[in-house]
Protein backbone atom coordinates (compact mmCIF):
# COMPACT_ATOMS: atom_id res chain seq x y z
CA UNK A 1 0.00 0.00 0.00
CA UNK A 2 1.36 3.55 -1.33
CA UNK A 3 -0.03 6.75 -0.10
CA UNK A 4 0.56 8.87 -3.06
CA UNK A 5 -0.19 12.20 -2.11
CA UNK A 6 -2.89 13.22 -4.86
CA UNK A 7 -4.52 9.87 -3.65
CA UNK A 8 -7.66 8.81 -1.32
CA UNK A 9 -7.69 5.56 -0.09
CA UNK A 10 -10.11 3.53 -1.04
CA UNK A 11 -12.81 1.52 1.55
CA UNK A 12 -14.64 -1.68 1.73
CA UNK A 13 -17.05 -1.60 4.06
CA UNK A 14 -18.55 -5.15 5.34
CA UNK A 15 -21.21 -4.63 8.74
CA UNK A 16 -22.37 -1.10 7.01
CA UNK A 17 -25.80 -1.17 7.81
CA UNK A 18 -24.91 -2.79 11.63
CA UNK A 19 -23.82 -0.88 14.96
CA UNK A 20 -20.66 0.41 14.49
CA UNK A 21 -20.14 -0.10 10.31
CA UNK A 22 -22.39 2.49 10.18
CA UNK A 23 -20.76 4.82 12.51
CA UNK A 24 -17.30 4.12 10.38
CA UNK A 25 -19.39 4.45 7.30
CA UNK A 26 -20.73 7.54 7.87
CA UNK A 27 -17.73 8.81 9.24
CA UNK A 28 -15.60 8.31 6.14
CA UNK A 29 -18.48 9.89 4.13
CA UNK A 30 -18.73 12.52 5.99
CA UNK A 31 -14.88 13.08 4.71
CA UNK A 32 -15.74 12.56 1.20
CA UNK A 33 -13.94 9.25 1.00
CA UNK A 34 -14.45 6.63 -1.42
CA UNK A 35 -16.52 3.66 0.17
CA UNK A 36 -17.96 0.53 -0.66
CA UNK A 37 -20.61 -1.17 1.29
CA UNK A 38 -21.36 -5.14 0.61
CA UNK A 39 -25.00 -5.03 2.13
CA UNK A 40 -27.69 -7.46 2.11
CA UNK A 41 -30.61 -5.14 2.19
CA UNK A 42 -30.18 -2.26 -0.61
CA UNK A 43 -32.67 -0.28 0.64
CA UNK A 44 -32.11 -0.37 4.02
CA UNK A 45 -28.53 1.23 2.59
CA UNK A 46 -29.99 3.92 1.22
CA UNK A 47 -32.30 4.98 3.46
CA UNK A 48 -29.12 5.19 5.98
CA UNK A 49 -26.92 6.88 3.93
CA UNK A 50 -29.19 9.15 1.07
CA UNK A 51 -27.50 11.33 -1.79
CA UNK A 52 -23.80 10.09 -1.19
CA UNK A 53 -21.51 11.16 -4.25
CA UNK A 54 -18.65 9.15 -2.55
CA UNK A 55 -20.80 5.69 -2.03
CA UNK A 56 -21.37 2.69 -3.85
CA UNK A 57 -23.87 0.12 -2.85
CA UNK A 58 -23.25 -3.43 -3.82
CA UNK A 59 -25.87 -6.10 -2.94
CA UNK A 60 -24.83 -9.14 -1.57
CA UNK A 61 -23.55 -11.08 0.78
CA UNK A 62 -19.84 -11.60 3.01
CA UNK A 63 -20.35 -15.37 2.30
CA UNK A 64 -20.10 -15.15 -1.44
CA UNK A 65 -16.72 -15.46 -1.39
CA UNK A 66 -16.42 -14.91 -5.46
CA UNK A 67 -18.37 -11.56 -5.14
CA UNK A 68 -16.18 -10.48 -1.96
CA UNK A 69 -13.09 -11.17 -3.62
CA UNK A 70 -14.46 -9.02 -7.16
CA UNK A 71 -15.44 -5.92 -4.98
CA UNK A 72 -12.10 -6.07 -2.58
CA UNK A 73 -9.75 -6.53 -5.65
CA UNK A 74 -8.63 -2.87 -5.61
CA UNK A 75 -8.94 -1.79 -1.89
CA UNK A 76 -6.56 -0.46 0.80
CA UNK A 77 -8.73 -1.19 3.51
CA UNK A 78 -11.37 -3.09 4.14
CA UNK A 79 -13.61 -3.10 7.67
CA UNK A 80 -14.61 -6.18 8.88
CA UNK A 81 -17.78 -5.32 10.80
CA UNK A 82 -19.38 -8.51 9.94
CA UNK A 83 -21.45 -9.63 12.92
CA UNK A 84 -24.47 -12.30 13.45
CA UNK A 85 -26.30 -12.93 16.73
CA UNK A 86 -24.76 -14.93 19.59
CA UNK A 87 -26.74 -18.26 18.14
CA UNK A 88 -25.08 -18.03 14.62
CA UNK A 89 -21.36 -16.78 15.66
CA UNK A 90 -20.42 -20.40 15.32
CA UNK A 91 -19.07 -21.85 11.79
CA UNK A 92 -20.31 -17.82 10.68
CA UNK A 93 -17.79 -15.79 11.93
CA UNK A 94 -14.93 -17.37 11.49
CA UNK A 95 -15.64 -18.44 7.99
CA UNK A 96 -16.38 -14.69 7.34
CA UNK A 97 -13.13 -13.43 8.64
CA UNK A 98 -10.99 -16.13 6.86
CA UNK A 99 -13.18 -14.93 3.33
CA UNK A 100 -12.11 -11.35 4.65
CA UNK A 101 -8.27 -11.96 4.73
CA UNK A 102 -8.43 -14.66 1.31
CA UNK A 103 -9.83 -11.39 -0.28
CA UNK A 104 -7.34 -8.46 1.36
CA UNK A 105 -4.91 -11.09 0.34
CA UNK A 106 -4.16 -9.70 -3.43
CA UNK A 107 -3.75 -6.20 -2.57
CA UNK A 108 -2.20 -6.46 0.74
CA UNK A 109 -4.70 -4.63 2.23
CA UNK A 110 -5.52 -3.92 5.40
CA UNK A 111 -8.07 -4.90 7.44
CA UNK A 112 -9.72 -3.08 10.31
CA UNK A 113 -11.31 -5.20 12.69
CA UNK A 114 -13.47 -3.96 15.71
CA UNK A 115 -12.49 -6.15 18.64
CA UNK A 116 -13.71 -6.64 22.18
CA UNK A 117 -13.44 -7.64 25.75
CA UNK A 118 -14.36 -11.51 25.45
CA UNK A 119 -10.85 -12.61 24.71
CA UNK A 120 -9.81 -12.03 28.51
CA UNK A 121 -12.39 -13.24 30.35
CA UNK A 122 -13.53 -11.82 33.88
CA UNK A 123 -10.04 -10.09 34.54
CA UNK A 124 -10.08 -7.83 37.49
CA UNK A 125 -7.01 -5.90 35.73
CA UNK A 126 -7.44 -3.54 32.69
CA UNK A 127 -6.75 -4.80 29.83
CA UNK A 128 -4.23 -3.69 27.72
CA UNK A 129 -2.81 -4.26 24.21
CA UNK A 130 -0.16 -7.01 25.01
CA UNK A 131 -2.83 -8.62 27.32
CA UNK A 132 -2.90 -12.55 27.74
CA UNK A 133 -5.89 -13.62 26.35
CA UNK A 134 -7.90 -15.30 28.93
CA UNK A 135 -11.52 -16.14 27.98
CA UNK A 136 -14.23 -18.55 29.93
CA UNK A 137 -16.39 -18.53 27.56
CA UNK A 138 -17.30 -20.30 24.55
CA UNK A 139 -17.46 -17.09 22.38
CA UNK A 140 -14.34 -15.74 24.28
CA UNK A 141 -12.54 -18.78 22.67
CA UNK A 142 -14.43 -18.17 19.66
CA UNK A 143 -12.94 -14.15 19.36
CA UNK A 144 -9.34 -15.85 20.65
CA UNK A 145 -9.21 -17.98 17.54
CA UNK A 146 -10.53 -15.14 15.41
CA UNK A 147 -7.96 -12.50 16.03
CA UNK A 148 -5.17 -15.49 15.88
CA UNK A 149 -6.52 -16.18 12.18
CA UNK A 150 -6.17 -12.27 11.25
CA UNK A 151 -2.52 -11.75 13.46
CA UNK A 152 -1.07 -15.46 11.19
CA UNK A 153 -2.51 -13.43 8.01
CA UNK A 154 -0.66 -10.46 8.61
CA UNK A 155 2.37 -12.16 9.90
CA UNK A 156 2.55 -13.83 7.16
CA UNK A 157 2.47 -11.01 4.71
CA UNK A 158 -0.55 -11.68 3.12
CA UNK A 159 -2.16 -8.54 4.71
CA UNK A 160 -1.90 -5.51 7.38
CA UNK A 161 -4.45 -5.81 10.14
CA UNK A 162 -5.62 -3.46 12.93
CA UNK A 163 -7.53 -4.47 15.31
CA UNK A 164 -9.29 -1.57 17.35
CA UNK A 165 -10.63 -3.09 20.77
CA UNK A 166 -13.80 -1.59 22.38
CA UNK A 167 -16.54 -1.92 25.36
CA UNK A 168 -20.30 -2.21 24.56
CA UNK A 169 -21.56 0.80 22.08
CA UNK A 170 -24.34 2.70 21.82
CA UNK A 171 -25.68 5.22 19.54
CA UNK A 172 -27.55 5.88 16.53
CA UNK A 173 -28.28 2.40 14.53
CA UNK A 174 -27.23 0.66 17.49
CA UNK A 175 -30.04 -1.81 17.55
CA UNK A 176 -29.08 -5.08 19.55
CA UNK A 177 -31.42 -6.48 22.21
CA UNK A 178 -29.46 -4.70 24.51
CA UNK A 179 -29.19 -0.99 23.65
CA UNK A 180 -32.36 -0.79 21.30
CA UNK A 181 -34.87 -1.30 24.05
CA UNK A 182 -32.91 0.99 26.65
CA UNK A 183 -33.78 3.79 24.04
CA UNK A 184 -37.02 3.28 22.98
CA UNK A 185 -38.37 2.55 26.54
CA UNK A 186 -36.85 5.59 27.55
CA UNK A 187 -39.01 7.77 25.25
CA UNK A 188 -41.97 5.88 25.69
CA UNK A 189 -41.71 6.35 29.91
CA UNK A 190 -41.27 2.61 30.51
CA UNK A 191 -38.72 0.78 32.02
CA UNK A 192 -35.17 1.02 30.87
CA UNK A 193 -34.14 -2.84 30.96
CA UNK A 194 -30.10 -3.88 32.04
CA UNK A 195 -29.03 -7.08 33.41
CA UNK A 196 -28.20 -8.15 36.53
CA UNK A 197 -26.17 -4.90 38.30
CA UNK A 198 -27.13 -1.69 37.39
CA UNK A 199 -24.74 -0.29 40.23
CA UNK A 200 -21.56 -1.02 39.33
CA UNK A 201 -18.84 1.16 37.01
CA UNK A 202 -19.29 -0.01 32.93
CA UNK A 203 -17.53 0.88 30.33
CA UNK A 204 -19.19 2.11 27.28
CA UNK A 205 -18.39 3.71 23.81
CA UNK A 206 -20.75 6.22 21.40
CA UNK A 207 -20.13 4.57 18.26
CA UNK A 208 -19.46 7.94 16.37
CA UNK A 209 -16.50 8.47 18.89
CA UNK A 210 -15.60 4.91 18.52
CA UNK A 211 -15.53 5.54 14.66
CA UNK A 212 -13.49 8.88 14.84
CA UNK A 213 -11.13 6.50 16.43
CA UNK A 214 -11.60 3.82 13.96
CA UNK A 215 -11.10 6.49 11.26
CA UNK A 216 -7.55 8.50 12.19
CA UNK A 217 -6.04 5.32 13.07
CA UNK A 218 -6.93 4.08 9.01
CA UNK A 219 -6.20 7.76 7.67
CA UNK A 220 -2.79 7.39 10.11
CA UNK A 221 -1.83 3.99 8.48
CA UNK A 222 -2.26 5.68 4.64
CA UNK A 223 -0.12 8.45 5.50
CA UNK A 224 2.72 6.41 6.74
CA UNK A 225 2.28 4.18 3.71
CA UNK A 226 5.33 2.05 2.78
CA UNK A 227 7.26 3.77 4.56
CA UNK A 228 5.83 2.78 8.10
CA UNK A 229 8.03 0.50 10.48
CA UNK A 230 4.97 -0.74 12.50
CA UNK A 231 4.29 -4.25 12.97
CA UNK A 232 1.98 -5.73 10.26
CA UNK A 233 -0.60 -6.98 13.27
CA UNK A 234 -1.68 -3.82 15.22
CA UNK A 235 -3.96 -3.74 18.53
CA UNK A 236 -5.39 -0.53 20.01
CA UNK A 237 -7.84 0.08 22.47
CA UNK A 238 -10.42 2.43 22.93
CA UNK A 239 -12.57 2.32 25.85
CA UNK A 240 -14.69 5.15 25.66
CA UNK A 241 -16.54 6.69 28.82
CA UNK A 242 -16.37 4.64 32.09
CA UNK A 243 -19.74 5.28 33.91
CA UNK A 244 -20.21 5.13 37.34
CA UNK A 245 -23.06 3.01 37.13
CA UNK A 246 -25.90 2.30 34.33
CA UNK A 247 -28.28 3.42 36.83
CA UNK A 248 -26.97 6.77 36.64
CA UNK A 249 -26.21 6.44 32.77
CA UNK A 250 -30.07 6.07 32.61
CA UNK A 251 -30.87 9.15 34.81
CA UNK A 252 -29.32 11.28 32.46
CA UNK A 253 -31.20 9.68 29.96
CA UNK A 254 -34.19 10.32 31.15
CA UNK A 255 -32.95 13.92 32.21
CA UNK A 256 -32.80 14.74 28.56
CA UNK A 257 -36.18 13.21 27.64
CA UNK A 258 -38.06 14.44 30.60
CA UNK A 259 -39.51 11.05 31.88
CA UNK A 260 -39.29 9.65 35.33
CA UNK A 261 -36.62 7.31 35.55
CA UNK A 262 -37.67 3.95 35.77
CA UNK A 263 -34.95 0.91 36.16
CA UNK A 264 -35.66 -2.71 35.05
CA UNK A 265 -32.86 -5.15 36.44
CA UNK A 266 -32.99 -8.71 34.89
CA UNK A 267 -32.15 -11.50 36.95
CA UNK A 268 -29.80 -14.45 36.41
CA UNK A 269 -33.07 -16.74 36.84
CA UNK A 270 -35.43 -15.14 34.30
CA UNK A 271 -32.21 -15.10 31.89
CA UNK A 272 -32.21 -19.23 32.60
CA UNK A 273 -35.82 -19.41 32.36
CA UNK A 274 -35.61 -17.20 28.85
CA UNK A 275 -32.77 -18.88 27.15
CA UNK A 276 -35.01 -22.38 27.86
CA UNK A 277 -36.99 -21.48 24.54
CA UNK A 278 -34.88 -18.21 22.93
CA UNK A 279 -31.82 -19.57 21.83
CA UNK A 280 -30.04 -16.34 21.77
CA UNK A 281 -30.96 -16.16 25.78
CA UNK A 282 -28.75 -19.25 25.98
CA UNK A 283 -26.23 -17.67 24.64
CA UNK A 284 -26.20 -14.62 26.55
CA UNK A 285 -26.14 -16.92 29.81
CA UNK A 286 -22.54 -17.42 29.62
CA UNK A 287 -21.83 -13.82 29.27
CA UNK A 288 -23.36 -12.67 32.26
CA UNK A 289 -20.11 -12.16 33.84
CA UNK A 290 -19.56 -8.77 32.28
CA UNK A 291 -22.82 -7.09 33.46
CA UNK A 292 -21.77 -8.53 37.12
CA UNK A 293 -18.41 -6.81 37.19
CA UNK A 294 -16.48 -4.22 35.53
CA UNK A 295 -14.08 -4.97 33.22
CA UNK A 296 -12.25 -2.10 31.92
CA UNK A 297 -9.98 -1.07 28.37
CA UNK A 298 -6.79 0.70 28.88
CA UNK A 299 -6.43 3.16 26.27
CA UNK A 300 -3.94 5.28 27.35
CA UNK A 301 -2.26 4.65 23.76
CA UNK A 302 -4.50 5.14 21.41
CA UNK A 303 -5.33 8.55 23.31
CA UNK A 304 -1.56 9.65 23.41
CA UNK A 305 -1.30 9.01 19.77
CA UNK A 306 -4.59 11.29 19.22
CA UNK A 307 -4.30 14.26 22.17
CA UNK A 308 -6.23 16.32 20.60
CA UNK A 309 -9.40 14.08 20.39
CA UNK A 310 -12.12 14.44 22.21
CA UNK A 311 -15.25 12.35 23.30
CA UNK A 312 -19.05 13.79 22.24
CA UNK A 313 -20.53 15.36 25.45
CA UNK A 314 -23.00 13.00 26.73
CA UNK A 315 -26.06 15.33 26.36
CA UNK A 316 -25.00 15.90 22.47
CA UNK A 317 -24.48 12.22 22.30
CA UNK A 318 -27.48 10.90 23.93
CA UNK A 319 -29.81 14.01 22.52
CA UNK A 320 -28.73 12.27 18.69
CA UNK A 321 -29.43 9.04 20.13
CA UNK A 322 -32.35 9.88 21.04
CA UNK A 323 -33.45 11.74 17.99
CA UNK A 324 -32.51 8.75 15.85
CA UNK A 325 -34.55 6.43 17.76
CA UNK A 326 -37.62 8.71 17.83
CA UNK A 327 -37.64 9.50 14.16
CA UNK A 328 -36.54 5.99 12.58
CA UNK A 329 -37.94 3.39 15.14
CA UNK A 330 -40.76 5.05 16.93
CA UNK A 331 -41.80 7.41 14.37
CA UNK A 332 -42.27 10.37 16.07
CA UNK A 333 -40.57 13.47 17.33
CA UNK A 334 -38.96 14.20 20.07
CA UNK A 335 -37.31 17.55 21.79
CA UNK A 336 -34.98 17.12 24.42
CA UNK A 337 -35.88 19.05 27.83
CA UNK A 338 -32.33 19.24 29.45
CA UNK A 339 -30.06 21.84 28.73
CA UNK A 340 -26.12 21.13 29.03
CA UNK A 341 -25.65 22.28 32.67
CA UNK A 342 -28.32 19.95 33.88
CA UNK A 343 -26.89 17.00 33.13
CA UNK A 344 -24.03 15.50 35.22
CA UNK A 345 -20.65 14.87 33.32
CA UNK A 346 -18.88 11.59 33.24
Amino acid sequence: MNAIADKLPTILVLGATGSIGYAVTANLLDRQLPVTILVRNRAKAEALFPNQSTLTIVEGDVQDADLLNRIAADKDFIFHGINYPYNKWFGTMDVATQKVIDAATPAKATIVFPGNVYNFGNTKEPIREDSHPNPCTRKGRLRVEIEALLEQAATAGRCRVMNVRLPDFWGPNVLNAGIAPIFENALTGKAMPWILNADVPHQLVFTKDAAEIIVRLMLREWALGEQSTEQPYQVWNYGGITLPSIRAWFGQISAVTGNPLKVQVYSRFLITALGLFMPIMREVKEMLYLYENTILLDDRKVLALFPDFRPTPMNEALTETLTWFAKNQLKQPFKPVASQSSILSF
